[in-house]
């Protein structure tokens, strides 16, 4: 007869704790398994919060590997090099000693056109004066905006209420109307001088005309703004209204200031080829859409000369796609759940391969 007492072995799940009559108590082993792990999420933050730093201040603001951003920003920065430096290897764009109608060839690259122009060198001047017109356009829309916007936003009041009305009212207006009828006006008014028919006045029609829903998208963000604790601080601490709306509001409006004034510039652009189209657009200077007119009013279509038309539509469009994916990138800051959203897919997509079911946020069911 053995007189040794049996030992009870204590059942321990795979974290290393007992699961037996004594679960409340944790062996050696699990204890030390819970240090390591502690030790491991401490290497973990602290590897990440390296890499943050590594990454710049800014570093939060963009969204992390975008192929949206790369590809947008190559597409716009290779356009407004050949608008910057084209012009500067191409031939005077009103040279007309070339013969008329000439397909592409090694003498010029893009053929001519009817009144024997360059179409390469009317290309390189063209992609610069579209520039021109966007960025001013650009420009004076997200002013506008702002002060329609942000101002009405942050004082709100009646001057909340006159300037929202008149936002609404330029809002229901139709723009292509408006802006047909007003490049009309100005550029046959008496008294303009040189500003008439001109790329600067192109611009500031656009640019005047094309603001209003930017400010509405402003203003929204600017009321949620005002009523943060920082704000509130600053005005307790008595800032001027101006230093608080400059230095604590429109700091963290940055990302959509951005996003505002890319659709202000993709809005010129294309409006300028419509006007252009039309005939109403600048006569003193070159763009992309002066020379689509011309390719209308000279029959390329008909005498099959293609290279004349196409370039500068190609341009116009890739120009477009590019500033829209640098928008689709700035949305992504903007709004985090566009940010998440490719990620949450991929979890899906390995969750349903694995035969597990995922809620709608991207986590686990």
């Amino acid at each position: 007869m053995d007189d040794s007492q049996p030992t009870l072995d204590r059942a321990t799940d795979d974290s290393g704790y007992a699961t037996g009559d004594d679960a409340p108590f944790q062996s050696p082993v699990s204890a030390e398994a819970v240090r390591e792990t502690n030790r491991e999420a401490t290497a973990t933050a602290a590897i990440a919060a390296a890499r943050a730093t590594r990454g710049g201040r800014f570093r939060h603001v963009l969204p992390s590997r975008s192929g949206k951003l790369v590809a947008g920003v190559v597409i716009v920065g290779l356009i407004t090099l050949f608008g910057i430096f084209g012009p500067m290897i191409a031939q005077p764009p009103r040279d007309s000693s070339n013969e008329a109608l000439q397909p592409p060839s090694a003498e010029h690259w893009l053929g001519t056109t009817k009144l024997g122009y360059d179409v390469f060198s009317q290309l390189a001047w063209g992609t610069q004066g579209s520039l021109f017109i966007g960025l001013v356009a650009g420009i004076v829309a997200l002013l506008l905006a702002v002060i329609f916007g942000v101002f009405a936003g942050y004082f709100g009041g009646v001057l909340d209420e006159v300037l929202t009305l008149f936002t609404n009212i330029v809002l229901v207006i139709p723009g292509l109307p408006v802006v047909m009828v007003i490049a009309a006006y100005v550029q046959n008014a008496e008294g303009l001088g040189p500003l008439a028919r001109s790329s600067l006045l192109v611009a500031l029609v656009l640019g005047i005309t094309g603001w209003a829903g930017s400010a509405v998208v402003l203003r929204a963000q600017a009321r949620s703004l005002r009523t943060r604790e920082y704000v509130a601080a600053a005005r307790v601490a008595g800032e001027k209204p101006g230093r608080i709306i400059f230095v604590e509001i429109l700091p963290n409006l940055v990302p959509l200031l951005a996003a505002q004034f890319i659709f202000g510039v993709i809005f010129a652009v294309l409006g300028e080829a419509g006007l252009s189209y039309l005939g109403l657009g600048p006569t003193g200077s070159i763009t992309l859409g002066t020379m689509l007119n011309d390719a209308q009013t000279g029959q390329a279509v008909g005498t099959g000369a293609w290279w004349w038309f196409v370039p500068p539509g190609l341009v116009i469009a890739a120009l477009g796609a590019g500033l829209a994916l640098i928008n689709f990138a700035i949305d992504e800051v903007v709004n985090p759940k566009l940010r998440l959203a490719p990620e949450n897919a991929k979890r899906q997509r390995r969750a349903a391969k694995a035969g597990r079911g995922v809620a709608d946020t991207g986590a686990f069911a």
